[in-house]
């Protein structure tokens, strides 16, 4: 059941979105992050649960324009995979705030178990204004690949 206190079903650990993507067959993992970002930060790898990361920008650079198709078009994604509006989809950013959004997004059109990936991707900088290393799914030690 959601959280009232959010719009969504609620946060989760990284680690914790890797043990439901694992255990559950019709759990996705959306990314939201942008384009410039999966091409050079690098991806979440699935490969090891026989998944793939679905990839949606949130927000497109450089405009940071919100896509107001996004939950639509995820929701066909997801459907046409094989999901149904029941089924566990995590969201994951660079560090946790779009995904906020994007997943109450994607609640709002009656998808009910949608979470947010605490820390995102790369989690928030260090004391060095460095990224993962201190939070989030590269810092848990999650698989991930660079192109």
């Amino acid at each position: 059941m959601p959280d009232p206190k959010t719009p969504y079903a609620g946060d989760v650990a990284p680690k914790e979105a890797w043990e439901t993507l694992a255990s559950e067959p019709g759990a996705a993992l959306v990314d939201v992050r942008t384009t410039a970002e999966w091409s050079f930060v690098g991806l979440p790898d699935l490969s090891p649960l026989g998944k793939r990361p679905l990839l949606r920008e949130w927000q497109s650079y450089p405009s940071m324009q919100v896509d107001g198709a996004f939950a639509d078009d995820v929701a066909a994604a997801l459907s046409e995979a094989g999901a149904s509006p029941d089924a566990p989809v995590f969201f994951l950013c660079r560090s946790g705030a779009r995904s906020q959004a994007a997943a109450a997004a994607l609640a709002a059109r009656g998808w009910t178990r949608c979470f947010n990936i605490v820390g995102g991707f790369e989690g928030p900088l260090d004391g060095s204004r460095h990224r993962g290393a201190t939070a989030g799914w590269k810092a848990d030690g999650l698989p991930w690949a660079q192109s």
